[in-house]
């Protein structure tokens, strides 16, 4: 606690002791420091004093600062400090010598420090322990000395969001990237409404009062933890407080960390136990170093433990308790807080086997994270916004507003069996938004949105027919009910599409759920086609031509030809053969002699977690090519996927599949794979290709072609393949 204090003049704290004085001598004493102190602290004209605002965030924590995750706090001026220091020049011949006494964790005396006497009063009201000042005494027994045995689980005392502090050492551009990869993690991990993450700058760490304001401390830094630093941190940890080491030197508790050369920048296979007891198996980017038991010492482990799957077991990631407050730390010495995206990832191989670990690679971070008492809970659903009609051609305006005008009822609205649809010129506070009655803006003059750019769609759409009437949402439930009233109604070339920043019930195949996070392109586009036409008979290609077009509208770029972007039968996206980064679903239905489809859609485009994005397969192309290829935009993927579907419908309907089956070939990533019939234990096949109507063919050994179907019932598509029944 002495290290706590700050005092003028060099002096150095030795013991801090209750002091207990009445009220009247209180007053009397105040009185006279108040008058000395004003004597003392006239400005001298032939000097002065610069004060220079703190540049730290600690000054900050527990003020209402911005919660903006990544944004620095701005520089404030301490102007309760009270340190301006005394300098000989202010002293007459007989003044007396003032020295300030500052007890940096005590609120009230930071309120009440131009008193000498006020400042001591009130520290020794607060309930403060009697630490050791010897802290080269055994760290347990200090943490049953000062942790008092009522105290439960740690909170913030100042009621504000909980603090989470990141200290990764010195000021520097390498610590800076670091604190920022770190930050980032968190916002994938946490629900950044609920805690706020600052920097803990090393002059803050060593000087401030952080202990009693930070939930979770994360030691992010190669470099030796400053030795007053690592009394503060054990001192934390004696007070039940948390602490997350990421490839850190910070060690305690009977371990050490030890280089191993061999594994440094390697990937290898991680082992980590869960507090159930339960096994993740992953790849993981090892730092070089292991955790070592020091011979002779007692361990305390918990059971979060990580080893790798080598000949050796080498121990990476342990989980420490401390005292008996609670306290804990995970320390860790594989790359958890790395994507695989990172520089020092060196090959294509490595980036793959760490991108087909990222969702357990998040896996692990959350019930580390869980484990030091942090909610790692998804967030509130966003709130609905409202639909907002545009055009992305002039000539499509007039006569969509004059159809608009014959169809709805006299309140507006157009109702079908799953919502209702009112349009309005404006949405004012008063319209609720429920996901069975949506309002649609049609003023469009002052439409803006900093996910959807209107005039790269237009700029970007090349089409006859689609995509030219948009139904845009930042927040809706799904794209694929939005055009259930208008589709069979609307003109065939004034083409639908509703499209959305975030869905809250996006739809998979069959019953399954389609997660929709920021950076999705989700759209649903309407398309009409004659029954009696080459796809009016062939429906289940439209699926294939849509995963096609998102496939061919990233390739078919300059520069872009070999991103590595796949079609998976019979309605997926793929990063080559590992990762699905998109989906299709399409629902028919027949009216006469027309179908009439609704094909919806999500990619990745720029959510690189918790898998993969088509940014990501950018990025990783530009450091093995060394090329710059621009990251590419939502609303620029789903205009020129528009324009490539119409462009393969168009070819289908005049040559059909034969038209299109060479493209779908040369991007898919079924070709010689080799499938079982049935089960895992049935006859095993070789896929060759669709057949006539879109479906498998595969090949047995010394038995013919055959063309196969899904049973229906599985997640994946290729599994458990049967031989349609015949007739």
């Amino acid at each position: 606690m002495e290290d706590r204090l700050q005092m003028g003049n060099g002096l150095v704290p030795q013991k801090i002791v209750s002091v207990h004085l009445h009220e009247s001598t209180l007053k009397e004493l105040k009185d006279q420091a108040s008058n000395k102190q004003a004597q003392i602290i006239q400005p001298n004209p032939e000097s002065s004093v610069e004060i220079k605002p703190e540049r730290d965030a600690m000054a900050h924590i527990g003020k209402d600062d911005s919660k903006v995750l990544g944004e620095e706090p701005k520089p404030v001026q301490d102007s309760t400090s009270g340190r301006e220091p005394s300098r000989e020049s202010d002293r007459g011949a007989g003044s007396v010598e003032h020295y300030h006494l500052h007890l940096s964790s005590c609120h009230e005396c930071l309120e009440l420090e131009n008193s000498t006497i006020e400042s001591v009063r009130f520290a020794s009201a607060e309930n403060i322990p009697d630490l050791p000042y010897d802290y080269s005494s055994s760290l347990e027994s200090v943490a049953d000395e000062i942790c008092p045995k009522k105290e439960g689980r740690r909170g913030n005392i100042t009621g504000k969001a909980p603090n989470i502090l990141v200290y990764v050492g010195p000021d520097s551009k390498e610590a800076l990237d670091r604190c920022q990869q770190v930050r980032a993690l968190l916002a994938d991990c946490v629900d950044t409404d609920c805690y706020t993450v600052y920097q803990l700058q090393e002059e803050s760490a060593l000087r401030d009062p952080w202990l009693d304001n930070c939930l979770l401390l994360v030691i992010a830094t190669k470099e030796s933890v400053p030795k007053v630093l690592y009394r503060k941190v054990m001192a934390y940890l004696s007070q039940g407080g948390k602490v997350l080491g990421l490839s850190s030197s910070f060690i305690f508790g009977g371990f050490q960390v030890t280089s191993k050369g061999k594994l440094q920048k390697t990937v290898q296979n991680l082992v980590f136990s869960k507090a159930d007891c339960s096994e993740v198996k992953l790849s993981v980017l090892t730092s070089g170093c292991i955790y070592e038991e020091v011979p002779g010492d007692q361990l305390s482990l918990g059971k979060l433990q990580g080893h790798l799957d080598n000949e050796d077991k080498d121990r990476t990631i342990v989980q420490v308790p401390f005292g008996t407050c609670g306290g804990v730390a995970v320390l860790c010495q594989v790359h958890l807080e790395l994507p695989p995206s990172s520089l020092i990832v060196q090959t294509q191989e490595d980036f793959d086997l760490l991108k087909s670990s990222n969702c357990r690679r998040y896996e692990v971070l959350k019930e580390i994270l869980t484990t030091l008492g942090l909610s790692c809970e998804m967030r509130q659903v966003p709130a609905l916004t409202p639909l907002h009609l545009l055009s992305a051609a002039e000539e499509t305006w007039d006569p969509f507003m004059q159809w608009l005008g014959k169809h709805v009822d006299p309140e507006g609205v157009i109702q079908s069996s799953k919502l209702c649809l009112k349009f309005v010129s404006s949405c004012t506070s008063d319209i609720e938004i429920t996901p069975s009655c949506i309002p649609v803006v049609t003023d469009s003059e002052g439409f803006s949105s900093e996910n959807f750019n209107l005039e790269i769609y237009r700029q970007n759409l090349q089409t006859e027919r689609l995509g030219k009437i948009i139904l845009f949402a930042e927040v809706t439930p799904t794209t694929m009910s939005l055009l259930d009233g208008l589709m069979f109604k609307t003109p065939q070339e004034m083409g639908l599409i509703a499209i959305a920043v975030r869905q809250t019930q996006g739809q998979g195949r069959g019953r399954n759920a389609w997660l929709s996070p920021m950076g999705c392109a989700l759209s649903t586009v309407l398309v009409s086609i004659p029954l009696r036409s080459q796809l009016g008979q062939r429906i289940p290609f439209v699926q294939h031509l849509m995963s096609l077009a998102v496939v061919e509208a990233v390739r078919s770029l300059p520069g872009y030809q070999d991103i590595n972007l796949r079609v998976k039968w019979p309605n997926d996206i793929y990063y080559s053969d590992l990762m699905k980064l998109g989906g299709v679903l399409v629902n028919s239905t027949l009216m006469g002699e027309t179908f009439y489809i609704l094909i919806g859609c999500g990619v990745n485009v720029t959510n690189s977690n918790p898998t993969i994005c088509i940014n990501d397969l950018v990025t990783e192309y530009n450091k093995q090519q060394r090329v710059d290829l621009k990251p590419l935009r939502a609303d620029f993927l789903i205009a020129r996927t528009v324009t490539q579907l119409e462009k393969l419908i168009d070819t289908f309907q005049d040559k059909g599949p034969n038209g299109v089956l060479p493209l779908y070939y040369k991007y898919w990533v079924h070709s010689g794979q080799q499938v079982h019939l049935g089960s895992m234990e049935g006859p095993e096949v070789s896929i060759v290709g669709l057949d006539d109507s879109g479906f498998l063919q595969v090949h047995q050994e010394g038995s013919e072609v055959v063309t196969v179907h899904p049973d229906g019932n599985s997640f994946d598509m290729l599994k458990n393949l049967i031989l349609p029944k015949q007739h």
